[in-house]
């Protein structure tokens, strides 16, 4: 911390009319070259203390400052002892009563000397037995900020100019203390900016991958209002749904339309941190909380103060940090890894997860008082599968948007790409949607964009089964359904009486497992499934060799 603009003393100063004497000129020199060093608060404190203990010549000098946010508390400095007989504490120990007093001290904004028996009895930093003690308040703009303390083991060891002197000094040294207070606050005003400007020009790129929630599906538009609903108030909100399914575009929602809109969002992904780094990412830490923390860092919910944290895959976060979160939650409070200060925060907490927290609560490894602290409002995205009715308004929305990056025209889509699109199942759901249509764009030179069922079926299109046996029995099972249900609609795929009625699925997807599984839907037209034309088995050459 750089101190600079705080020095005040001047030898031009109007110290002439009190009689200073050349040590008192000495002592500013001395207090000059302190506020110029580029050192820390405590180190510019314990300098200014040093400073004075050794030009006065006293047995022992300290300055206890008043707590900013408590005025019958101070903050503990270790006091300086010239005399280096006596015997110096391992550390500065300010009782209650001895801080009462002190702060009666400041505030009736006089300065105080006690002498004789009086001044052994009262206390300086925990040590007793001085003969005489003198008391400066240190005050700025009529604001108390502590005091300056000087001790003897002698008696009348002060005259009146000195007095006078070090009433000057005490004001000099309480601009010099607001100064480097202030100089703090903006120190760490610019580092949390600094911050922000760095997270947000990541949330700006990351989210540079969907601008809007696309679609009007029931199933969204349902999702959509719960968002409505949540977002003027301050609960906490639990997003969920399988992977790739736009989480987080639902937690920028909520953020949007929310009293925080113009406060920071801060995402964080649980998952993608190491279990080692997780609290000091989400609540921050001190200088040499660790190895490798070589100054204090803002955490995350710090950075969020006034706005949303989005807690992405929150069933990963590990158990010591839950409880941690939980006290968050609760209280709105916390300490850096390494601090014994309580931070206090005002944040909105939207968490995400594409797991079932139930069965990880019942397996111990998730606490369930956690569990009802994030599901306050549950909010569940739906899968692309649950709406494909959207799929078409996706696919015009991501064609659009690349061809634009890539400086094509394209103007529409086959609409037998459309079908095969709503045939698929997505288990990446729009996050593959994208990568689908980007790599389509990429590949089309005309104004009409179409994919090919085969490729379709050669790269993202095709299902991965994870054991030969199993997708056998899938594929067995679900031509039985598909025949049984034609048979039962004597062929008919489409209409109010139809398969695909009956099955509870779209025709489109119905068609395409059709010809994917090789059903000869034609053959369940008449009576009986033997009585196919000669016309028909020469239109399906691949069923002639079934029995």
């Amino acid at each position: 911390m750089s101190t600079a603009p705080q020095t005040t003393f001047d030898r031009n100063d109007q110290l002439a009319s009190h009689g200073v004497l050349s040590q008192h000129f000495e002592l500013f020199d001395a207090l000059r070259s302190q506020v110029t060093r580029k050192v820390d608060f405590r180190a510019l404190i314990d300098g200014l203390v040093e400073s004075i203990a050794c030009a006065i010549h006293c047995d022992c000098a300290n300055i206890a400052l008043l707590h900013p946010e408590d005025s019958q508390s101070f903050l503990e400095f270790a006091p300086q002892y010239p005399n280096r007989n006596r015997r110096k504490p391992l550390s500065p120990l300010i009782s209650r009563e001895e801080g009462q007093w002190l702060s009666r001290v400041v505030e009736l904004r006089q300065s105080v000397i006690l002498a004789g028996l009086e001044s052994e009895r009262r206390s300086i930093a925990g040590l007793t037995g001085f003969k005489s003690q003198y008391h400066f308040p240190l005050v700025n703009q009529n604001r108390g900020l502590g005091i300056l303390t000087l001790a003897y083991l002698a008696e009348n060891t002060f005259q009146q100019g000195d007095m006078s002197f070090l009433q000057h000094v005490a004001a000099h040294i309480a601009i010099v203390i607001e100064n480097a207070r202030a100089h703090l606050e903006i120190a760490a005003l610019k580092e949390q900016l600094a911050c922000e400007r760095v997270y947000l020009e990541d949330e700006i790129l990351a989210g540079a991958k969907f601008e809007e929630i696309v679609g009007s599906s029931e199933p969204l538009e349902h999702a959509l209002s719960h968002v409505t609903r949540v977002a003027p108030t301050d609960s906490t909100v639990l997003v969920t749904g399988e992977s790739g399914t736009g989480k987080e575009l639902i937690a920028r929602a909520i953020h949007k339309r929310s009293r925080r809109a113009d406060k920071p969002f801060i995402r964080i992904n649980c998952a993608a941190i190491p279990q080692s780094l997780i609290a000091s990412e989400l609540f921050g830490h001190e200088k040499g909380a660790f190895t490798g923390a070589t100054e204090r860092r803002l955490g995350r919910f710090e950075l969020a103060n006034g706005g949303t944290i989005f807690l992405d895959e929150i069933g990963d976060i590990p158990s010591d940090a839950q409880i941690v979160l939980l006290r968050v939650l609760q209280e709105r409070e916390f300490e850096r890894v390494g601090g014994v200060r309580t931070v206090s925060v005002d944040v909105r907490v939207v968490a995400a997860t594409n797991r079932d927290l139930k069965p990880a609560v019942e397996a111990g490894k998730f606490r369930l008082d956690l569990f009802y602290r994030l599901n306050v409002f549950p909010v569940h995205v739906p899968s692309l599968r649950e709406r494909k009715d959207d799929i078409p308004l996706l696919a015009k929305y991501f064609v659009e948007r690349y061809a634009r990056s890539t400086g094509k025209k394209i103007k529409n889509i086959d609409r037998k790409t459309l079908e095969l699109l709503q045939a698929y199942d997505w288990p990446g759901n729009i996050r593959e949607l994208q990568n689908v249509i980007e790599r389509a764009v990429i590949l089309c030179d005309g104004a009409t964009l179409s994919i090919n069922e085969t490729s379709m079926h050669r790269g993202a299109f095709e299902r991965v089964h994870p054991s030969t046996a199993l997708g056998e029995a899938l594929m067995n099972t679900e031509r039985q359904m598909i025949e049984a249900a034609l048979e039962e609609c004597r062929g008919r795929v489409f209409g109010p009486f139809g398969a695909a009625a009956k099955l509870g699925i779209p025709r489109s997807t119905l068609e395409f497992r059709i010809r994917s599984l090789r059903i000869n839907k034609y053959s369940f037209r008449s009576e009986g499934r033997g009585s196919i034309t000669a016309n028909m088995v020469r239109s399906f050459p691949q069923v002639a060799g079934r029995p």
